[in-house]
């Protein structure tokens, strides 16, 4: 079986794998990182979305081979080493935008891509950019808020759901 090698959360990281192993099944049962979740296995919820080389990826669809060497952050380098909650987490925790949580990590995720490219967007820009990314507790509302509070714009007039 060949080998691949890539730095995850900024420690070197390697494995044997498949050449049909995809990114998620690698962070998830060779790395021991569940934090990124597999919910659909199709690309349509968005649950498995990670940072690679700097660009949010579905990590369902790329194969753990086509990350030979690159950059993967997961949602387990989000928080700080002492489990403080990065910007994005306490928004999410502050704005009652999590309910089961197992699109939390994806949306996250996504979250820190949109406001690397954007760090004011509107609440149209954040829907639009979330498009991928599918809550079933249909939390959408108050997710759009956490990220329009984690990027720093008074969200006080906008009602909780």
């Amino acid at each position: 079986m060949p080998q691949v090698n890539m730095t995850v959360n900024g420690k070197s990281a390697s494995g044997q794998i498949e050449g049909r192993t995809l990114l998620v099944e690698f962070l998830r049962e060779t790395l021991g990182l569940t934090g990124t979740h597999v919910g659909c296995d199709t690309s349509q919820c968005g649950a498995c979305v990670v940072h690679v080389d700097g660009r949010a990826v579905k990590a369902c669809t790329m194969f753990a081979a086509e990350a030979e060497g690159a950059e993967v952050l997961t949602i387990e380098s989000m928080a700080a080493p002492d489990g403080t909650l990065n910007t994005i987490q306490q928004a999410f925790q502050d704005h009652h935008g999590l309910q089961c949580g197992f699109c939390t990590p994806g949306m996250v995720m996504s979250a820190a891509a949109l406001l690397a490219e954007n760090p004011k967007p509107t609440e149209a820009e954040v829907r639009n950019y979330l498009e991928g990314n599918i809550c079933r507790c249909t939390g959408y509302h108050n997710i759009v808020k956490a990220i329009l509070a984690a990027s720093g714009q008074d969200v006080s007039a906008i009602a909780a759901e």
